[in-house]
């Protein structure tokens, strides 16, 4: 595979070439690291690196190829990846395609034979950046005008973009290893909830109805007294609000519908995007983290039990440390001392910053989801 060129330029300045395997043209977006050791494609399809660049700090990537079933969600919404070798043939009985070809299928950038082990030392050092990629204009002063002319990532709501239309039925459990399927039938509790999609990862979903959950999705534009009025009725026992990319203070009218459910006191849980935005209804303004958490291997301990769970993150955003005048902290980063899960004091509401559905990463958090079950 005869690989061309890719020229790249950050809003610090930093100009590169390297070599590009996806996607052909021009995309701009935000560079973040991820230090996961697997599961480049279900975090290539996770809808919250929407309009994001990733740095993959493993330095092989591409050896398992991709298939239709480890998709978490129906394309790619990341701009692209950068990784330090690409193996492009793939070698795994579920391969379907080669990286290369997935990434072009989906519209995403690729861009190796690149030191990314610099790029990772620049974001830790000094945040993430804005950057451009492409493989049509090589001039830096021509790449800068274009970077600047584009909208940062801060001010795109990228939840109309990958939300769902229209509401929906999931009606299966997690995938299973031994008969090649999803977990068709688990037990039911006759219980249902809402899915709010700001972004929702199909595992989310998947987990949900496992523990026995009658899962319906709705947009990110859901109506909180609708779904007021069917709680009351008995049609629904509790909300459940999604992961997602962007900066949550740019979803007011969203924060709005939540403060609803909040004063109904409907029961609810909440990852990551919307344990953001459950902090921003009650009235505490999330802030950017310096460089963000991205990977599989994040130590985070649970205040009740006290042990560590080693869990997936993807968040750029946190919650502030005042919102323990209305909340327990039941989590807590162990990289970094921030938030990582809330337990409110006047509702049936919690939330954690991790990914508890572990697609990719460790199921130490798993779980998470029966306690919503159990709560509700």
């Amino acid at each position: 595979m005869m690989l061309k060129p890719v020229w790249i330029y950050l809003e610090n300045g930093v100009f590169l070439e390297a070599k590009s395997f996806g996607f052909e043209g021009s995309k701009t977006g935000e560079i973040v690291f991820n230090t996961s050791l697997s599961g480049y494609q279900e975090i290539m399809s996770d809808p919250s690196y929407a309009g994001q660049f990733i740095v993959f700090t493993m330095p092989e990537i591409g050896i398992v190829g991709t298939n239709d079933n480890d998709m978490e969600s129906s394309t790619i919404y990341a701009s692209g990846m950068f990784v330090r070798s690409l193996n492009e043939t793939p070698s795994n009985f579920r391969s379907q395609k080669s990286l290369p070809e997935f990434l072009k299928q989906h519209k995403s950038m690729g861009i190796c034979d690149i030191d990314t082990r610099y790029l990772t030392k620049m974001i830790r050092d000094s945040g993430p950046k804005m950057m451009i990629a492409s493989t049509e204009v090589s001039d830096p002063e021509k790449l800068k005008a274009m970077l600047a002319s584009s909208p940062r990532i801060e001010e795109v709501n990228y939840i109309e973009k990958v939300s769902t239309p229209k509401s929906y039925v999931h009606d299966h459990g997690v995938w299973n290893a031994e008969t090649q399927s999803y977990n068709a039938t688990p037990k039911r509790l006759g219980k249902k909830i809402l899915a709010v999609d700001l972004g929702i990862k199909h595992n989310i979903l998947n987990e949900l109805y496992e523990v026995g959950l009658d899962v319906e999705v709705v947009p990110h534009n859901f109506s909180g007294d609708d779904a007021i009025a069917r709680y009351k009725k008995g049609e629904i026992h509790g909300v459940f609000l999604s992961n997602g990319p962007g900066d949550p203070l740019i979803l007011k009218s969203e924060a709005a519908e939540v403060k609803k459910l909040i004063d109904a006191k409907v029961p609810m849980f909440a990852i990551c995007l919307g344990h953001q935005l459950l902090s921003i209804a009650h009235g505490y303004p999330t802030y950017k983290l310096k460089f963000g958490q991205h990977g599989g291997n994040h130590p985070v301990k649970n205040t009740k039990s006290n042990i560590v769970e080693i869990t997936t993150q993807n968040h750029n955003y946190n919650v502030p440390d005042s919102i323990c005048k209305i909340a327990k902290i039941t989590h807590v980063n162990l990289f970094d001392n921030t938030i990582e899960g809330l337990e409110y004091n006047d509702a049936p509401i919690f939330s954690v910053q991790h990914h508890p559905e572990a697609s990719s990463g460790p199921q130490e958090s798993r779980y998470i989801f029966q306690e919503f079950a159990n709560r509700l």
